[in-house]
């Protein structure tokens, strides 16, 4: 009897917090927006019991022809909520206190690149997004094929990566 109440008040006790970081992409607009790729933090802190509820991605800061002659000024993009929903969630991973940081800490260095950092071919959204997977412990490559497909790169990623168990999506 004591020892199926001692199983039982185990059992209730709140889980663990923890982060996770979910990769999302979007399929591109008839008003504007191009497809793009990144990363979206939810979760609590560990070590903190800090919620956390971000999102990251990066991209030229103005769109336009001259993004395809080469390097142009960049930007790290935060999405609202409304956006975040309507993309594609392509694998969710649980992430330690330890990564997370060290991801925020490749933010601000993509974030504090001097000079014209964005380039569609050699640093685009997909090497962004593709250096957080490095980060969380995933295999990464970039096929020149892909390179300005997220939808696509994001489920090529997942097949590499099949642990994930990730749905491919269409």
């Amino acid at each position: 009897m004591m020892l199926a109440l001692a199983a039982l008040c185990a059992g209730a006790t709140p889980a663990s917090a923890q982060v996770k970081v979910s990769f999302q992409s979007f399929n591109g607009s008839f008003f504007g927006r191009y497809p793009h790729t990144f990363v979206v933090f939810e979760g609590t802190l560990d070590s903190t019991g800090q919620p956390v509820n971000e999102n990251y991605g990066f991209s030229a800061e103005t769109a336009g022809p001259a993004v395809l002659a080469g390097p142009v000024k960049h930007v790290i993009i935060v999405e609202g909520p409304k956006y975040v929903r309507t993309t594609n969630r392509h694998f969710t991973i649980p992430i330690s206190d330890e990564t997370y940081l060290r991801m925020k800490q490749e933010v601000t260095t993509w974030r504090k690149q001097p000079g014209n950092y964005y380039d569609l071919d050699r640093r685009n959204c997909i090497h962004f997004v593709g250096r957080m997977a490095q980060l969380a412990g995933l295999t990464v490559d970039y096929p020149a094929e892909l390179l300005r497909k997220p939808k696509q790169w994001l489920n090529h990623i997942a097949a590499l990566n099949p642990r994930l168990g990730a749905r491919r999506i269409r």
